[in-house]
């Protein structure tokens, strides 16, 4: 798996979890230490922690393991390394502190494709910003 897909698989599953304001940035011209960066965040360390296990867990099961992580233990911002992916969850308040989207702006923002399943159960796909 490229790392473009495993920062959109990383940015589904905060969603899934209710992570608020998912970004992905291509950083990759900016910085040579990675490629993406998945930024969001939660409104309480439940579920900032909740998102972090939820995207650690999907990604175990392709043998995708991450190679650092910090922040657990308050759960303010858990920082997740995957090589050339890093995702940042924050509690919604330290989000707005750090700004680190303002920090990467020059990075480029990917859309995320929603998919949704209708009243019939037949998957439906709509672009996001």
């Amino acid at each position: 798996m490229n790392f473009r897909k495993i920062a959109v698989k990383c940015a589904k599953m905060a969603e899934e979890k209710k992570a608020l304001d998912v970004v992905i940035l291509d950083v990759g011209k900016l910085t040579p230490y990675f490629d993406y960066l998945v930024i969001c965040s939660g409104r309480s360390t439940v579920q900032v922690k909740a998102i972090s296990e939820e995207i650690e867990m999907s990604l175990k099961k392709e043998k995708i393991y991450n190679l650092h992580r910090e922040g657990e233990k308050f759960a303010h911002w858990i920082l997740m390394d995957y090589g050339g992916v890093v995702v940042h969850i924050f509690h919604e308040d330290q989000r707005n502190f750090y700004n680190l989207e303002k920090i990467w702006g020059e990075g480029i923002k990917i859309k995320i494709l929603k998919t949704k399943t209708d009243k019939k159960g037949k998957t439906c796909v709509k672009k996001r910003d």
